[in-house]
């Protein structure tokens, strides 16, 4: 009785009445639903946004703590990782004046196994076209492959170097590379699941 809306539908009837209100709550349904939709969107992209920030948050710690620790710690915390990663008979040699071969370990891929030579480089900067080219001079007729595991990067050149045509082929892992093992392996980081509850109000509102 106090709009014009309302005045007209009374003098229509109760089935034009009836009519009216369940299509006003059919409306407000259907408002409701976007709206959750368009919350639920916007939720999604928050948590994107803070689950790349954490991710950098969380790598660069890391990186800054293994870059902290000792050359000797970082070889047998390669060591640890190489093991994790299904290398058998995995040693650090820790012998100067070897090329820059801190160890070796054999992988078996299927029924073939590889030796495999390794270098660790605890790095804050990048790893150069020089050093790869020593390494494998110094690996040469010793094994089937060789690694390099920097907690710093590589230069584009050093990459090219490493996949070099003719030249047996090493494998290369960076820092960030590093970090995403580290965290599959459980190797000094801990991964909390964390239980994400939404209430949808257009479910009550339908019933």
């Amino acid at each position: 009785m106090l709009t014009d809306l309302g005045r007209d539908k009374l003098a229509q009837g109760d089935a034009a009445i009836r009519l009216c209100v369940k299509e006003a709550n059919r409306a407000y349904a259907l408002r409701r639903k976007a709206e959750k939709a368009a919350t639920h969107a916007e939720r999604l992209s928050l948590i994107d946004g803070d689950s790349e920030e954490s991710a950098a948050t969380w790598s660069d710690v890391l990186l800054t703590k293994v870059q902290s620790i000792d050359p000797s710690a970082f070889e047998r915390l390669s060591q640890r990782l190489l093991r994790r990663h299904g290398f058998t008979q995995v040693e650090v040699t820790g012998k100067s004046g070897d090329g820059g071969i801190d160890g070796k370990g054999v992988v078996r891929v299927n029924l073939v196994s590889f030796h495999v030579l390794f270098q660790c480089k605890r790095y804050q900067g990048s790893v150069s076209t020089g050093t790869v080219r020593d390494f494998r001079g110094a690996m040469q007729g010793r094994a089937d492959k060789g690694l390099i595991i920097t907690t710093g990067t590589f230069t584009p050149d050093a990459r090219r170097e490493a996949t070099r045509d003719g030249a047996p082929a090493i494998d290369l892992i960076d820092g960030q590379a590093l970090c995403h093992l580290l965290k599959d392996s459980r190797l000094g980081v801990a991964v909390e699941m964390v239980e994400q509850v939404s209430i949808d109000t257009a479910f009550f509102d339908e019933i």
